[in-house]
């Protein structure tokens, strides 16, 4: 079994992974699952990145495009508008920053702007997307799984034999066998089995119960569970009252294996690796 990297390589930093990194999100979009919007202006989600830079994040993920089940994508041009003015003052703040984004031409502006990380729900499939990623050779990369599009994800997906942990491994290998082969150094590559991205609850509790099984593609591994569907029917909370429950499955992710945790809860998260770390070491 390959052994898994203990940093990333990314634009401006080297992110050792010998602690777990909490990850940052800003949605600078209108119709977030998550945050309905709050930070959709530029001034808002600056003012957000600073938020929760001081709260502990180790990388901020700024991003343009709602992926929530149903959403539909904006075009290049209202992407760009929507993100460059908020990288533009993140590169300032002194931590990695990851652009959510599958749009080649996004991908290039932001990397001209200084960002680290190209984080792609659609795994650099975009037809010039890996080209941008190859052509910036220290930029990171995050590729994750999603079945179909957001706009149709959740209409009853399903995977072969059911074995959707099989099935998320083989895409995810396929996905970093092509951004190699196109330039793309292994030890810049991180691995989403994409929760909640053409996946039913079970989907999900199954890629969680599996999660080791993943350390066979030799990647550090990103997980976003951060008030998820999945938790809300677990716990019967609606979206503002999964704080708790997204806490709880950032540790069980972390426990299970993973080197970064995607959350929008940034504080309340760092706070609790604080005390897991804290008490795992005192235990042995």
């Amino acid at each position: 079994m390959p052994s898994t990297p203990s940093f990333w390589q990314t634009s401006r930093f080297r992110i050792d992974l010998s602690r777990p990194r909490v990850m940052g999100i800003v949605n600078v979009t209108p119709d977030s699952f998550s945050d309905g919007g709050q930070h959709a202006t530029p001034d808002a989600a600056k003012a957000h990145c600073d938020r929760l830079v001081a709260e502990g994040a180790d990388i901020l993920d700024i991003g343009g495009e709602s992926t929530r089940p149903g959403s539909q994508r904006p075009d290049a041009g209202e992407e760009l508008a929507r993100v460059l003015p908020v990288i533009r003052h993140a590169v300032t703040l002194g931590v990695p920053v990851s652009v959510d984004t599958s749009e080649p031409r996004v991908m290039a502006a932001a990397l001209e702007l200084g960002a680290d990380i190209l984080n792609d729900v659609r795994a650099l499939q975009e037809p010039g997307a890996l080209e941008v990623a190859a052509g910036h050779p220290t930029v990171g990369v995050c590729l994750m799984h999603m079945l179909g599009q957001p706009a149709t994800m959740q209409d009853a997906p399903a995977y072969e034999h059911d074995d959707v942990v099989s099935a998320v491994i083989r895409f995810l290998a396929l996905r970093r066998d092509a951004a190699v082969a196109a330039g793309v150094d292994v030890e810049r590559i991180v691995l989403d089995p994409g929760i909640g991205f053409g996946k039913t609850m079970a989907h999900n509790l199954a890629l969680s119960v599996g999660q080791h099984a993943f350390e066979a593609l030799g990647h550090p591994l990103l997980l976003g569970w951060s008030r998820k569907g999945t938790l809300g029917k677990l716990t019967g909370r609606p979206m503002e009252d999964r704080v708790v429950a997204s806490v709880a499955a950032a540790l069980a992710a972390v426990r299970q294996g993973a080197s970064i945790v995607r959350v929008h809860d940034v504080a309340q998260t760092v706070d609790a690796l604080k005390v897991w770390r804290a008490l795992t070491r005192a235990g042995g």
